[in-house]
């Protein structure tokens, strides 16, 4: 069976919305990984793997991730970068496969939202135990408070996803339909305006997995030229109080919106 152009694919695999998706479809996938991962996807999707198959891979590069960043240097938070968009490719080839197969599942829509918890969290959890210094680098014995905070991180993160994943478990429990963007605009005009100054700034997004990965490259370079660890924990701690600090205003927001109603 000969293998699908690209041109052939697009309207198939990238339907109308996909790329603009609000809440749904990442700035990477929307800039260049969406145009990479079809020339993947054409190659594919006559093969034998599964569309699951690919998630399941897809997890492991992101779990992955977080463990290389227990590589001393500069080498494993290049590493960590690198899975990480491995992660984000798999990520977009799986659901292009399942669509062309016309084999999009339940199932799978579960497994990947489990891999974007567990890959995120490794990673936020592997950059504080890199902060730890579990190697012992700088010759003294490792400091957990680094990688304590790295697992506040990686909690908050996961709270974030939870609380937006919930709002569709909630509605649909009580029988109202999936949740529109529209709804996401808070009523009360303080916090509307709160919302559109958070979404401009864009820092909640630094707990996600392509942006702290690019942030772990950063200081990893900086810590090079330093010669310590000291942006590492910066990194860290940064990462730790933009994770709680987010969380709660996810909360606040939703709770203040018409999500659940």
């Amino acid at each position: 069976m000969s293998k699908p152009s690209v041109a052939e694919l697009r309207p198939v695999v990238h339907p109308a919305g996909v790329k603009d998706r609000r809440s749904g479809e990442h700035w990477a996938g929307r800039l260049y990984m969406r145009e990479i991962s079809l020339r993947w996807t054409r190659h594919l999707v006559n093969s034998r793997i599964t569309p699951n198959q690919l998630t399941y891979l897809m997890v492991v590069a992101g779990v992955a991730a977080g463990a290389v960043l227990l590589v001393p240097g500069l080498a494993g938070a290049l590493l960590a970068a690198l899975l990480i968009q491995l992660y984000l490719l798999l990520d977009c080839v799986d659901g292009e496969v399942a669509r062309w197969r016309a084999q999009t599942s339940v199932t799978g829509v579960y497994l990947d939202r489990i891999g974007h918890y567990l890959a995120e969290a490794a990673l936020l959890v592997g950059f504080g135990v890199r902060a730890a210094d579990v190697l012992a680098q700088e010759g003294a014995a490792p400091n957990w408070l680094w990688a304590f905070l790295g697992t506040v991180a990686a909690l908050g993160a996961i709270l974030i996803k939870a609380e937006t994943d919930l709002v569709d478990v909630a509605r649909t429990r009580s029988g109202l339909a999936a949740v529109k963007d529209e709804a996401a605009v808070p009523r009360s005009s303080g916090m509307a305006l709160a919302r559109r100054a958070a979404a401009a700034l864009k820092f909640h997004r630094l707990v996600g997995g392509v942006e702290a990965s690019l942030l772990i490259l950063l200081v990893g370079v900086l810590d090079l030229v330093r010669g310590d660890l000291f942006f590492t924990r910066f990194g860290v701690a940064l990462l730790a109080a933009i994770a709680v600090l987010q969380t709660l205003l996810h909360l606040v927001s939703i709770l203040a919106s018409s999500r659940l109603r």
